[in-house]
């Protein structure tokens, strides 16, 4: 495990229980309970299908549930209004596609938020982008447009904008699933720093790699529900379901 922060388990930041999610007479979600401490990662695997994204889209109610609580940081979640636009401000998300405001340079596109929503002067935005920008390694692409970047280059700035609202915690939903393979690990490298500073992350992801090096904890999901949860090398040398041993077979003979 690379991460240098230890998780604070005396206090989670995001507690779920008891979720279930329906699309008409499909459950997409069930029985679903878990906790995420503050500065830990949870990784979420599993076959197309098993609902990864659905529960990770509800964590910021992007997917309403059916039934169950989901708190943040010891609050319920919203349900609509301006509570619930304060609690997406603090919840960072990364998407698969990189959403970022075609009309609006690289700059632009980060300063956005902290200026309509923080309250930040543009001076102050900017410096704070710009900031970002560095860390994320595309500083040199500030004054272009999201077009005349890469698509790795482009996740990196999704994942700068997030940062530029300083989130309590972070999602991402398989963001490197629309990458070529030469752009995924400038990605996951990203993610993996952000890991280390102790950014509190949920991560829908296939990339395996990822989940051993990064992750604190590593889910399992299968039909709508979690089957395991284990740390990453407990978890990948001895998995205790025969749905997790099929999974993992299946990606070691591919």
């Amino acid at each position: 495990m690379t991460a240098n922060v230890t998780p604070d388990t005396e206090a989670p930041l995001v507690v779920m229980r008891d979720v279930q999610k329906h699309y008409g007479d499909f459950q997409a979600l069930t029985d679903i309970d878990l906790s995420v401490a503050r500065g830990e990662v949870v990784v979420v695997i599993g076959p197309s299908g098993s609902g990864k994204s659905t529960l990770c889209r509800t964590i910021n109610r992007l997917e309403t549930i059916t039934s169950g609580t989901i708190e943040i940081d010891g609050q319920p979640l919203p349900e609509e209004g301006a509570a619930l636009a304060r609690l997406r401000s603090d919840v960072g998300m990364v998407f698969q596609s990189f959403n970022l405001f075609a009309h609006l340079t690289i700059l632009e596109n980060v300063t956005l938020g902290p200026i309509r929503v923080r309250g930040l002067k543009r001076a102050e935005a900017d410096e704070l982008a710009r900031g970002l920008l560095r860390r994320v390694g595309v500083e040199h692409q500030a004054d272009k447009y999201p077009a005349q970047l890469s698509g790795g280059q482009q996740q990196r700035v999704a994942i700068a904008r997030s940062l530029a609202m300083k989130p309590k915690l972070m999602l991402f939903d398989e963001p490197t699933s629309a990458l070529d393979p030469e752009m995924i690990n400038e990605v996951l490298d990203t993610m993996v720093e952000l890991a280390q500073e102790g950014m509190t992350m949920v991560v829908v992801t296939h990339e395996m790699g990822f989940a051993r090096k990064a992750a604190h904890r590593v889910v399992f999901m299968a039909d709508g529900e979690i089957v395991e949860v284990a740390e990453p090398e407990e978890f990948f040398t001895n998995p205790q379901s025969s749905r997790a041993q099929d999974f993992l077979s299946k990606l070691l003979t591919n």
